[in-house]
């Protein structure tokens, strides 16, 4: 289980000061493990005077493309809004000390990465390369919503996929806090159905089977809408969260995985991150990255997927603004 490594991320960024760079100094003892850090400035309606830390890690397999292989890639994306709310000058009241529920991702995320280096280290090695991907903001701005308030994010959700969602990535598990709405009711970890090119797809059978082996308890899946595979800036229209927004920037295969409450509990609530339930995120992505670098996972049943397409549409336009506009891609 992935929960030393949770536990260390999640001590880690309850700061009010952390930044990437205290991220990238955990993997400073792992030879083969990359990390970069990129800066970029907050956009409105986040404060100016703010900047946002874009963390990506780098592991590379025993037979992935880093070494000449040809294992896939795995994309593991730590999204979040932020993971504080500290400073809201439109609403005060909003305002929150500590680590936010929405820091989830970013907890699991970065402690998948950690568990699959110290295998490495260990002689597990993965076969395929495993990229990482998350960001490190303390400060972004909440919004007021029903059933509970949204966490805001200090760019925009083209900013961040830029920086998230990479090429490379041939299949991306998305984990995100997913415990501000009525419609999972169940405290774990729940996966969505396979979001590529426009198409909501089957849940993938392996994913099911993997997510039962690592909770030991009966799957749960989450729903996705035509609203929720969209770009996320469309602000018009109503979404479940941002779990699947990496959909509009790639057009590899994207499953959701969220990290789920009995209770509704704001992304913006603090002292709500809890830590068995995260451990089993990273654990469950961890162990997709095994099997799929070892073609032991099917994501996304490929003949079928084109069928559909072929007999039917291409629709990626849903992965685009509409009428017409650019892929965000």
């Amino acid at each position: 289980m992935a929960l030393v490594q949770t536990l260390k991320f999640y001590e880690l960024l309850d700061s009010a000061r952390v930044r990437g760079t205290d991220v990238k100094a955990v993997f400073d003892g792992f030879e083969d493990v990359t990390v970069d850090v990129e800066t970029v400035p907050d956009e409105p309606p986040a404060e100016s005077d703010k900047t946002t830390d874009f963390v990506t890690i780098r592991i590379p397999g025993t037979s992935g493309r880093t070494r000449g292989g040809q294992a896939p890639t795995t994309g593991i994306i730590g999204r979040c809004g932020a993971i504080g709310a500290r400073r809201n000058e439109a609403h005060p009241e909003l305002s929150e000390i500590g680590m936010v529920s929405d820091a989830d991702g970013p907890i699991a995320a970065l402690a998948a990465a950690l568990k699959i280096a110290t295998m490495a280290v260990n002689g597990d090695p993965l076969p395929g390369d495993v990229i990482v991907t998350t960001h490190i903001s303390t400060d972004a701005p909440t919004q007021p919503h029903t059933p509970v308030p949204f966490m805001g994010a200090p760019v925009s959700m083209v900013t961040m996929n830029r920086h998230e969602v990479l090429p490379e990535m041939d299949v991306i598990l998305s984990i995100d806090a997913s415990k501000g709405n009525r419609i999972v009711k169940q405290k774990g970890i729940a996966i969505t159905p396979t979001i590529m090119q426009g198409y909501v797809l089957a849940v993938s059978d392996d994913l099911v089977s993997i997510m039962e082996y690592c909770t030991g308890r009966v799957a749960v899946t989450l729903p996705i809408a035509i609203q929720d595979i969209i770009p996320y800036d469309l602000k018009q229209f109503p979404r479940f969260n941002s779990i699947v927004s990496p959909h509009a920037a790639t057009t590899s295969p994207v499953v959701g995985v969220a990290v789920t409450s009995q209770s509704v509990i704001p992304g913006s609530a603090t002292s709500a991150n809890h830590a068995i339930d995260i451990a089993e995120a990273a654990q469950f992505v961890v162990e997709v990255a095994k099997q799929y670098g070892a073609g032991r996972c099917q994501v996304v049943d490929i003949p079928t997927f084109e069928l559909l397409v072929s007999q039917y549409l291409d629709l990626n336009i849903f992965r685009t603004n509409g009428k017409g506009a650019a892929a965000q891609a």
